[in-house]
């Protein structure tokens, strides 16, 4: 008898893998998912060489990357392993919140890690003062385009933004949720050695509104089909003509 049970649960194994995912991950929109993940992939990519511009720039991290940075230094683990690293304990924090993941928050816990490690792996930083500049104005810019590019294709948000609203949805403010949260990591991670600076002044006050206005135009909404039976109000004005 317990063969025959170990033999069927073995059996069932592979279904229930194939199905893991789709449990534990919020289904995808059913429509334009080739664009979706096309726009999430680069939006991430370009997040990525953002926050490793920034490390370039030398003149200051936005608070998760402070903390990440600050790891790094501690430990000798690339920064870019270290947003891995912390995006996945954030992931599991989901859990006693009931948030569920979708496609865009676990390809955004690997793909922006392993890019920053990348772009600097292959770029060696600035010396002249123009072109720290340069790299912190270009970092801040471009991770507007790549917030807005990934949550606007709708396919989960990041780790970090799901820890916020999670704890918002019991009653908080979100405004004061997100203070809160970066507040404590980015003093968490100048203590640690982060690096703290008039990019983390610039980055605060800029990102938002980069985001809010391109989001908008990021967005991909649900396309909604016109119901079987029904004709457009001018379709139907032609025939009767």
């Amino acid at each position: 008898m317990k063969l025959r049970r170990a033999a069927r649960w073995l059996l069932c194994l592979p279904r229930l893998l194939l199905c893991l995912p789709r449990l534990l991950l919020c289904p995808p929109p059913a429509d334009r998912l080739a664009r979706r993940v096309s726009q999430l992939l680069v939006g991430l990519v370009l997040y990525g060489v953002s926050d490793a511009l920034l490390v370039l720039g030398g003149l200051g991290l936005d608070p998760w990357d402070v903390l990440h940075q600050g790891l790094a230094r501690r430990t000798g683990i690339p920064i870019g392993t270290w947003t891995i690293i912390v995006g996945a304990v954030v992931l599991l924090i989901w859990v006693p919140l009931r948030q569920r993941p979708g496609i865009g928050t676990a390809c955004n816990v690997v793909v922006i890690g392993t890019v920053i490690d990348i772009v600097l792996a292959v770029v060696h930083p600035p010396h002249a003062l123009a072109l720290r500049w340069a790299s912190l104005l270009t970092g801040v810019a471009l991770n507007g385009v790549a917030t807005a590019s990934y949550i606007g294709a709708g396919l989960g948000p990041g780790p970090r933004d799901g820890l916020m609203t999670g704890i918002a949805r019991r009653g908080h403010s979100l405004r004061l949720v997100r203070t809160c949260i970066e507040l404590s990591v980015l003093a968490a991670g100048w203590l640690l050695g982060g690096t703290v600076g008039i990019g983390t002044v610039l980055y605060a006050v800029s990102i938002g509104p980069i985001v809010h206005l391109l989001l908008p135009r990021l967005t991909l909404r649900p396309e909604i089909l016109p119901a079987r039976g029904r004709e457009e109000p001018a379709a139907a004005v032609g025939r009767a003509a």
